[in-house]
């Protein structure tokens, strides 16, 4: 199936380069000239409807139309399709009439990332490329050492000494080779993006790769697919770079342009409070690029975002909103989910669910409110982090008459640490 990317579209001048151009804009450069891939649409629609869908694979390679990919066989095969979980205890935890979680936990590497790095990966092997690379607090690494493993690529990965050891140990399985950066993430991404133009290896940056977009979007494609006929309100995401929640929007706007949906969902942007310059950007216009980092949900710690317009632009075209929510407020929001829904929702994942708390609280949502919330990762993922936000177990001598105790007293009634 052949890909319909027609051009690229810087997002600051907007100017226009042919798909073979540069991946940033040579005007505004690397930082600003953030660039926006446009499909042929009416190409899609002629291929693409609900009839087509209904007999295709259950991945996210179902929607081979609206990828940056023509290899026939792509590789891993079983990302995506991830799915999507009705959750009325959360629902009335939350103060809002329902809740879906789109458990993009299930993927390979367990999170959404899977979704750019596999798109990353084939489109890598498309021009040519080895060996590819990236800097992450964790996930993104993770997920392109996974699917890179699985198309038989090197990788290279660079990540900040703050990397959950879970995360570095799938990296090292995965067999990758690792550069843990003693600084930032900022530190690592400079790192990476220095080695890519040396060594000639294919940069799987997000605020570089105007295709990983198109990976991801593929989370906002399955929400409006799966939720066709039974549209929600909102759809909640956590936000660090900005490039995830202008994807899950751009998924949902084309699927409602191809005639798929005939709904449009209004998306909120949840950040951590200590680390907001997305949501301070969006009131003024502006970037504060001389943020720090200071959340211990590590996947949405990103002080200087380089894919902050594309995230704003998404909110404001939604006719949604941004909120901050505290660390506390986040791991509340773990441990609450788990002991209600039975999903083991990593920190970054939690800050969504606690953004919904927060929009309530402030009104933009109301008990009537209907919302899917992107669960971009699994506990497992950060160990530390859940650890942090469950408390510890009730320890005791391997004696009955001590549960009897226990249970007597209450304690397994308290043991969500609620």
């Amino acid at each position: 199936m052949m890909s319909h990317v027609a051009r690229l579209t810087c997002v600051c001048c907007h100017a226009v380069y042919p798909t073979d151009g540069p991946w940033t804009c040579p005007a505004c450069g690397p930082d600003d000239g953030v660039l926006d891939v446009e499909l042929d649409l009416e190409a899609v629609r002629k291929t693409m409807n609900r009839d087509a869908l209904a007999g295709r694979v259950r991945s996210h390679w179902r929607y081979r139309e609206l990828l940056p990919v023509d290899t026939p066989h792509p590789l891993p095969a079983d990302v995506g399709w991830t799915p999507l979980i009705d959750a009325p205890r959360l629902a009335k935890e939350l103060g809002v009439r329902r809740v879906r979680l789109k458990d993009d936990g299930r993927n390979p590497s367990g999170s959404f990332k899977d979704r750019p790095s596999s798109v990353a990966v084939n489109h890598a092997i498309e021009r040519g490329a080895t060996t590819v690379a990236c800097a992450s607090t964790g996930n993104a690494a993770s997920s392109l050492a996974g699917c890179a493993a699985a198309a038989g690529l090197r990788c290279a990965i660079f990540v900040s000494q703050l990397v959950p050891d879970a995360k570095l140990a799938q990296l090292l399985a995965y067999g990758a080779c690792v550069f843990k950066i003693r600084g930032t993430y900022a530190d690592a991404y400079d790192l990476c993006t220095q080695s890519c133009e040396r060594f000639g290896w294919y940069n799987r940056n997000a605020g570089a790769n105007p295709y990983l977009v198109e990976g991801k979007k593929t989370g906002g494609l399955e929400v409006a697919e799966q939720c066709a006929e039974d549209p929600p309100d909102w759809v909640a995401c956590s936000v660090g770079d900005g490039c995830s929640i202008a994807a899950v929007h751009k998924g949902l706007a084309q699927m409602r342009e191809i005639g798929l949906i005939d709904w449009q969902a209004r998306v909120l942007g949840v950040q951590a409070a200590a680390v907001s310059p997305v949501l301070r950007a969006f009131a003024t216009g502006k970037l504060d690029r001389s943020g720090k980092s200071g959340t211990y949900a590590d996947s949405i710690d990103v002080p200087i975002p380089r894919n902050w317009r594309k995230a704003i632009h998404a909110v404001r075209a939604s006719g949604g909103d941004f909120v901050a929510v505290a660390d506390e407020q986040i791991m509340h929001a773990v441990r609450t989910t788990g002991r209600l829904t039975g999903v083991f929702a990593e920190p970054a994942a939690g800050a969504a669910i606690a953004g919904v708390v927060e929009a309530r609280a402030r009104g933009l949502l109301g008990a009537s409110s209907d919302v899917v919330i992107m669960i971009t990762g699994n506990g497992l993922k950060d160990v530390g982090g859940a650890m942090r936000a469950v408390g510890e177990p009730h320890e005791i001598e391997p004696r009955f008459e001590e549960v009897v105790r226990a249970v007597e007293a209450g304690r397994l009634d308290s043991s969500s640490n609620l």
